[in-house]
C-alpha cells in the first residue's frame, strides 16, 4: 500500500481558509480565480482546504488576484508558509484527540493568550497532580495509561510559558476554581502554590473573580483565547460537553474578547487577586 498523505495542519488550513476567505471577498469563484491566477480550479480548492502547500510569492500573488490591500495580513498570510517539521504534539497522534493536537498548534504559534475558566484552574497553570486528578474525573472514565498520556502532553504544552521570550499569557478564574480540591488538600495546597509561583513571572497574569464580586459576564464553559500577528488571525477554543471546539469567525472573535475584557474588568486586580489566593490555601 502506498503511503498515507499527512494531514494538513492546524495552521495550513487556516492559511487555506483566509485565502478563500479573500476569494469571497473579491466576489470570485474557485474557477474564475483559477483561470486569473492561471490554475485548475481543484488547484485552488486544494489550498483553500489545506491540502496542497503554498509558497509566500504564491500567497502574496493570490493576495493581488483577490485584490487585497491589507499589507500586515497579507505578510502574516505569507509568514504560515513554508514549514517542513512537525510539531512536538504529533507524537501524540495515535493517543489523543485531534482537537488536542491542534490545541497544541494553535498555542505553539500564538502571540498572546487569555483564558477564562470557573472551575478548574487553566490547562497551562496546573500541576501534573491537579491534571491527573481532573482527567480521572472523566465520564466516561479514561483508563489509566490515557490519562497519563494526557497529563504528559498537558505538562509539554506548559512550556511555551518558559520560552526565552514566551507569549504574553493573562488567566481569569473564578474563586470557584480555587477552592476546587481536585485531588484531595495536598494536591489542592501544592496546585494553589504553583499557581501563586506562577503569578510572578513577568509574562504570566492571574487574576481572579470573587465570589462577591456583583456580575460574571461568561456563558458557563472554559475559553482559551489565542492572538495571531494581526486579529484576523485569532482563534477561541471553547470547552464544551463533546470535547474542545476551534472558532475563528470575526463575529464569534469580536464576542469572545468583549466578554473576556469584562470579565477582567470585575476580577480584582493581580495583587489582590494573588492575596485572595494566600487566604485560599491557608483554609485548605
Amino acid at each position: 500500500m502506498p503511503p498515507s498523505t499527512p494531514l494538513p495542519t492546524v495552521r495550513r488550513r487556516r492559511l487555506g481558509t483566509e485565502l478563500r476567505r479573500l476569494r469571497e471577498r473579491a466576489d470570485l469563484s474557485a474557477t474564475e480565480a483559477a483561470a486569473r491566477f492561471g490554475v485548475t480550479q481543484s488547484r485552488i480548492s486544494n489550498i483553500e482546504a489545506g491540502r496542497y502547500g503554498v509558497s509566500a510569492d504564491r500567497v502574496r500573488a493570490l493576495a493581488r488576484t483577490y485584490d487585497c490591500s491589507d499589507q500586515p495580513l497579507i505578510e502574516a498570510l505569507a509568514a504560515m508558509t513554508g514549514e517542513r517539521r512537525r510539531g512536538w504534539w504529533e507524537e501524540y497522534r495515535d493517543q489523543l484527540p485531534e482537537t488536542l493536537l491542534a490545541l497544541s498548534e494553535i498555542e505553539h504559534h500564538a502571540t498572546a493568550l487569555r483564558v477564562a475558566q470557573a472551575i478548574t484552574v487553566p490547562g497551562l497553570l496546573q500541576t501534573p497532580e491537579h491534571a491527573r486528578a481532573v482527567f480521572r474525573e472523566f465520564a466516561p472514565s479514561l483508563p489509566p495509561h490515557a490519562v497519563e498520556y494526557r497529563v504528559s502532553h498537558r505538562v509539554k504544552r506548559q512550556m511555551i510559558l518558559f520560552r526565552d521570550k514566551p507569549p504574553r499569557y493573562t488567566a481569569i478564574i473564578h474563586e470557584a476554581a480555587l477552592r476546587m480540591r481536585f485531588g484531595g488538600p495536598e494536591t489542592a495546597t501544592a496546585q494553589l502554590a504553583h499557581l501563586l509561583s506562577m503569578s510572578e513571572r513577568p509574562s504570566v497574569t492571574v487574576v481572579v473573580i470573587p465570589f462577591t464580586a456583583a456580575s460574571f459576564p461568561v456563558s458557563g464553559h472554559g475559553v482559551d483565547y489565542f492572538y495571531g500577528a494581526v486579529p484576523q488571525l485569532d482563534t477561541a477554543t471553547l470547552d464544551v460537553a463533546h470535547g474542545t471546539q476551534l472558532i475563528d469567525l470575526a463575529s464569534s472573535l469580536e464576542r469572545f474578547r468583549a466578554t473576556l475584557g469584562r470579565m477582567e474588568e470585575v476580577a480584582l486586580n493581580p495583587t489582590r487577586s494573588r492575596d485572595l489566593m494566600h487566604r485560599i490555601a491557608k483554609e485548605t
